[in-house]
């Protein structure tokens, strides 16, 4: 595996995990945990999409698709034990707004690649 591929898939899946993880626990104290991912999650969106449209520098949907993958199986294994396993949250963690962070983890890498092929296949036209 070359260095930029793993940069690209674990270094910025931790990187952006990490973020909403601190943002999480920052917001904490001044917001109640059950609005916390509803209001993480549009500064995450964009905070994603400025690395995948500036970061991530490739026009392959088999690597968006790795890139996808890794970053959902990392914020799935460390929300488990850095949030579930840690904090133990009285009401659950798994809810609606999780899954959906889930889902938009793994599509938006997909989505931003192929919209960088179709501009891709555009300009050279």
């Amino acid at each position: 595996m070359s260095k930029g591929i793993i940069i690209d898939t674990v270094g910025w899946g931790v990187a952006l995990w990490l973020f909403g993880y601190l943002l999480g626990i920052l917001l904490f104290f001044f917001v109640p945990p059950s609005l916390l991912g509803w209001i993480i999650m549009p500064i995450g969106i964009t905070i994603t999409l400025w690395v995948l449209l500036k970061r991530i520098q490739t026009y392959s949907m088999k690597y968006h698709l790795m890139i996808g993958v890794f970053w959902t199986i990392i914020a799935v294994v460390c929300d488990y034990f850095l949030l579930v396993k840690l904090f133990n949250p009285a009401d659950g963690y798994y809810k609606l707004d999780v899954y959906i962070y889930y889902f938009t983890t793994l599509f938006l890498p997909l989505i931003v690649g192929w919209i960088k092929i179709l501009k891709r296949q555009n300009f050279q036209l």
